[in-house]
């Protein structure tokens, strides 16, 4: 980042208006920047930059200048950040519907991308334990949404066979999810 003069501090500190407005122009981008990085979310940066800047104004007169003033922004900016991260995260959690909880819908984007890379996870783990016939029907039925004819002229077998394959597959799952579940744990 780059920094201001001491004199535009100073003069920031003593209640300028234009310098308070250069320290702004040079330092927004970079602070929302920062805080995008850690938010994920526009808005949220936006308020951010918006409660640093409130923050340096009532706080300018006690900067001691021991670092330079785009390192005490940056800190600033991170904390906030993070701080705001940890609060909004709670609150949303706590606001949650039930159905909501499925669905991923009002978790933050951070949280679907984990939640998201979770679940394939799992999905691949429980498929790797089927045998590959019963991987396949699963497959096409669950995933592909084929019906039970398709899948039986898909692979040339009796619809009978597509049946016990899933019928057998999905009592393995069952049986398997139970296990890796007891293993997240």
């Amino acid at each position: 980042m780059k920094d201001v003069s001491s004199e535009v501090i100073q003069r920031a500190a003593a209640g300028d208006v234009g310098a308070f407005e250069e320290i702004y122009r040079t330092y927004a981008d970079q602070l929302y920047n920062i805080s995008l990085r850690i938010l994920r979310n526009r808005e949220d940066a936006g308020e951010i930059v918006q409660e640093v800047f409130v923050t340096m104004h009532s706080r300018l007169k006690e900067f001691r200048a021991e670092s330079s003033l785009s390192t005490w922004l940056y800190r600033i900016t991170v904390n906030t950040s993070i701080n705001y991260y940890r609060k909004r995260g709670k609150e949303r959690f706590r606001t949650v519907e039930y159905d909501d909880a499925f669905s991923g819908a009002a978790l933050p984007e951070v949280t679907q991308a984990a939640e998201k890379e979770y679940k394939e996870g799992l999905i691949r783990r429980l498929l790797d334990a089927l045998s590959p016939e019963q991987r396949v029907c699963m497959i096409l039925r669950a995933i592909e949404g084929l019906t039970y004819e398709q899948i039986a002229a898909a692979l040339n077998v009796n619809i009978n066979v597509v049946r016990s394959r899933l019928k057998r597959g999905r009592e393995k799952l069952l049986g398997i999810k139970e296990e890796v579940m007891a293993d997240e744990l």
